[in-house]
């Protein structure tokens, strides 16, 4: 698990630069707070808002990106300012929290940004019960917010924006249906629902420390549609959860608050939770758990029973995210799984298209915005699958079937990759032929997306050679390859008429 990490592919070294900048930003944010002489509790909410706002905040545009900033303390401090006066208050206060996360999951159907929103509004909560805040320590809590998300700004937007240039994609967001049946309000009422549960349980466990399974339950269901990438999600949720304990026994209890070393684990836990978010779950959560208990450790309340504890709630909050997935508007994982996948396999080749009229000389005919949206794209595959490739599932012929899906679609993103940097050559010339090898692979994805009675009828086109002069060719012809394999893995059915089209 910890090899495939650090073996997967970083196109253009993001994971590896946002890592970085993470780092930077926060570091400097907090030591920021700390020069203007800001309180422990307040560089530490400081520091929790320039992590979420370099995290989270994930628009298409740099413009968009800055826009969203400047929102989250709109939106995040009048939820602190509710959150710090129901401290006195525990049932207003868990309704408030329960309406939060409802309000935070239903945000994510304005996209991008309403998702940013909803988890800074969430997590603004979240952290005034971490702090046990009280209406005295607003105005220093909002100055810190306010501070460091200009601090992170500034190395995010200014010194530091590798994103400016670059085609960015946002997330797509699965088609709605109406009512209860969209997706976004199916997942608010799961949310609440089993935010209510682990709230209730939690309690039960610690009248001090419940909202950690309020907190679990809640990122269980961040970037999750299915009952199952949700019930996987609550399993690596847990499993993160318990190996960061480790770290918190070996590391944290023997350094008890100790200011140098903490720092030391606080920096490479945050770049550890940028550079793996995109690829693990279990290691992100691994580093989360580390920084907390190193944090814990440093506001002088940590002992081992309290690192128990943490996975206690941890449990019962991934038990009551799954509950709720099981039994609330469940979704299942073959509608999702089926639908991310058609999604990639029309941006290959969308990707394919651009691709080739821009080799033939077409003026605006650029690849790069799509190669951006196929790996967000994959990115969405891979969490819709992963139900299907975990270790725990006993379907061996699905799960077969999944990991040759994803190693085939992989094989595409990395054609496609190939062949958005030789048409990005102004020297590359046209050849008549990637006209028919582009027909080949626009037949291939249309067997694979398109019921075979909606189709267009097509003329085959004759068979030209697979040449091995043109390089574009090349990676064409290893895009066939891969979707005619796909074509096996997928729909059986499909494999005589993707042999034929080529």
């Amino acid at each position: 698990m910890l090899k495939r990490v650090f073996v997967a592919p970083d196109p253009g070294r993001l994971r590896l630069r946002s890592a970085t900048r993470a780092v930077i930003g926060i570091s400097s944010a907090v030591a920021v707070c700390g020069l203007v002489g800001h309180s422990l509790s307040a560089a530490v909410v400081g520091g929790l808002a320039a992590l979420l706002a370099l995290f989270t905040v994930l628009d298409p545009t740099v413009r968009g990106q800055a826009v969203t900033t400047a929102l989250l303390p709109v939106v995040g401090l009048p939820v602190l300012a509710v959150a710090a006066a129901l401290h006195d208050y525990p049932l207003t206060r868990d309704l408030t929290f329960l309406a939060v996360v409802g309000a935070g999951v239903y945000a994510r159907r304005w996209g991008p940004r309403g998702h940013s929103l909803g988890v800074f509004a969430f997590m603004t909560f979240f952290a005034a019960q971490f702090l046990h805040t009280v209406p005295g320590q607003l105005p220093e809590l909002a100055m810190a917010v306010l501070l460091s998300l200009c601090v992170s700004s500034t190395v995010r937007f200014g010194l530091w924006c590798y994103e400016r240039g670059r085609p960015v994609a946002a997330a797509p967001a699965l088609p709605q249906g109406r009512g209860l049946g969209r997706v976004t309000t199916r997942q608010a009422v799961q949310a609440a629902a089993g935010a209510a549960f682990a709230l209730g349980v939690g309690q039960l466990l610690s009248d001090q420390r419940w909202y950690w399974a309020v907190g679990a339950t809640w990122w269980v269901f961040v970037n999750t549609v299915s009952r199952g990438e949700t019930l996987v999600r609550g399993f690596r949720r847990v499993l993160g959860t318990v190996l960061g304990i480790v770290v918190g026994f070996a590391v944290a209890l023997p350094v008890q608050g100790a200011a140098v070393p903490t720092a030391l684990v606080v920096a490479v836990s945050v770049f550890g939770i940028f550079y793996t978010a995109a690829v693990s779950y279990s290691w992100m959560m691994f580093f989360v758990t580390a920084m907390a208990s190193m944090l814990y450790g440093l506001l002088g309340v940590l002992d081992a029973s309290l690192l128990g504890l943490r996975v206690a709630e941890t449990a019962v909050g991934a038990l009551g995210a799954a509950l709720a997935v099981l039994i609330v508007l469940p979704v299942t994982t073959h509608a999702v799984t089926d639908e991310w996948i058609r999604r990639a396999l029309r941006c290959v080749h969308a990707c394919t298209a651009e691709a080739a009229a821009r080799l033939a000389g077409t003026p605006g005919a650029d690849p790069e915005p799509h190669v951006a949206e196929l790996e967000t794209l994959l990115a969405r595959v891979r969490l819709a699958v992963s139900p299907l490739v975990h270790p725990l599932h006993r379907g061996r012929e699905r799960k077969a079937r999944a990991h040759g899906v994803l190693a085939l679609l992989d094989d595409c993103a990395r054609e496609v990759r190939s062949l958005a940097e030789i048409a990005a050559d102004p020297d590359a010339s046209h050849d008549a032929r990637l006209a028919a090898a582009c027909w080949r692979v626009e037949a291939a994805v249309e067997a694979l997306t398109t019921p075979r009675g909606a189709r267009q009828e097509r003329e085959p086109q004759a068979s030209v050679p697979h040449a091995v002069g043109h390089p574009a060719l090349a990676h064409l012809n290893g895009l066939e390859r891969a979707l005619e394999a796909m074509a096996g893995h997928t729909k059986p059915e499909e494999a005589a008429y993707l042999g034929g089209a080529r």
